[in-house]
């Protein structure tokens, strides 16, 4: 019958484990030199026992090859290769903005009749495209800025219209007041004749109108 096949855990007989641990470095250290033999491979084994002794085996020096072997680690470290390609991805965004960083300034140059003495017909054609629907947002910008001025200002010129309309009523009904108790034998109110005559309220409208006009 066939060997049962063995349950790989830690074996808890101390006098067991030590000679399971024997017979099977012992078993390394022969397929390690096998292997050197009959494939001219380079090999070192390193093996420390539970109480801490070395066991090694090496086909050349062992200290050759453990450098060797360290100096092939970053190549096969997933770690070293995920932070090669995040650097290589970062330079490459980099060069991409600084090609679209210079690709903005001449652009911006051609924009101000710079650097255009080196462009074709097409590019020239173009720039000329850019450069109207530039002009012609600007204009739209601009007539929107006035057209809301001019509505401001009728909307002063009305509220001013207005404040002038009351102010002639007002003067017309304390005109009526007075004239009313010259009738009755009252004395005028002089003292808002002398606030406000005739002369002061024209000036009063003059303002009203200069106001407007500005």
């Amino acid at each position: 019958m066939g060997r049962g096949k063995v349950t790989l855990e830690r074996i808890e007989n101390s006098t067991s484990r030590q000679v399971t641990f024997s017979k099977r470095k012992n078993g390394i250290l022969k397929k390690a030199y096998e292997l050197s033999v009959l494939c001219d491979a380079e090999i070192a084994v390193l093996i420390f026992s539970p109480t801490g002794k070395l066991y090694q085996y090496a086909s050349g020096d062992v200290d050759r090859t453990i450098a060797r072997y360290w100096g092939e680690v970053p190549l096969l470290n997933p770690n070293h290769q995920r932070s090669k390609t995040a650097e290589r991805i970062l330079k490459d965004k980099i060069e991409e903005l600084e090609r679209s960083a210079h690709s903005m300034e001449e652009r911006l140059r051609h924009l101000a009749g710079e650097d255009i003495s080196t462009l074709g017909i097409k590019e020239l054609k173009r720039l000329e495209r850019q450069l109207k629907a530039g002009v012609e947002r600007i204009r739209a910008k601009e007539r929107r800025i006035t057209s809301e001025h001019l509505n401001s200002l009728k909307r002063r010129q009305r509220d001013l219209q207005e404040e002038n309309t009351q102010l002639h009523k007002r003067m017309q009904e304390l005109r009526d007041a007075d004239m009313n108790s010259s009738i009755l034998g009252f004395s005028p109110p002089h003292a808002f004749q002398q606030r406000m005559g005739d002369g002061e309220l024209c000036n009063a409208s003059r303002s009203i109108q200069d106001s407007v006009l500005r």
